[in-house]
């Protein structure tokens, strides 16, 4: 089965076109910053719908909900070979109040030791220049295609 997942790219005009990223949680992603950045997503089932996916994932990682017109982006494939379905909606959310989900980790490594981590350790809002070097760099063609929906 094919690795397949859904997300949100929140936007909001203020007054120039900014985007809500996040940063990967966990000892990996600790000390990077630049192409390590994503929107808001996760894995779903075949059979599921992928924009009720993106909604769960989106309120997972983040602890809101989001509402508004959902506006379906093209399929991006990452360098894994997943493909991810996102949809733009506009938006406003504190990067301050975030409370995502967590999973847990042998860490350090080969030690027996289990260790809880969130799956995103912040989020914050970026103009469209800074998150395209921010983002996973498969995922800067939904920012560039953002410009064409909003």
């Amino acid at each position: 089965m094919k690795k397949q997942s859904a997300g949100i790219l929140l936007y909001k005009k203020d007054p120039e076109l900014k985007v809500f990223l996040v940063h990967p949680g966990g000892p990996f992603f600790a000390k990077k910053d630049l192409g390590v950045w994503s929107i808001p997503k996760g894995e779903y089932e075949d059979g599921e719908d992928p924009c009720v996916a993106a909604k769960r994932e989106f309120k997972e990682e983040t602890g809101q909900e989001v509402s508004g017109e959902m506006k379906a982006l093209s399929p991006i494939k990452m360098k894994s070979g997943k493909v991810v379905r996102a949809w733009a909606v506009e938006g406003d959310i504190d990067p301050g109040s975030l409370i995502s989900n967590t999973f847990s980790l042998e860490w350090p490594p080969h030690s027996d030791k289990q260790q809880k981590f969130p799956e995103i350790d912040r989020g914050d809002w970026f103009d469209l220049e800074t998150a395209k070097t921010k983002i996973n760099p498969a995922q800067v063609p939904l920012l560039e295609e953002l410009t064409k929906v909003k």
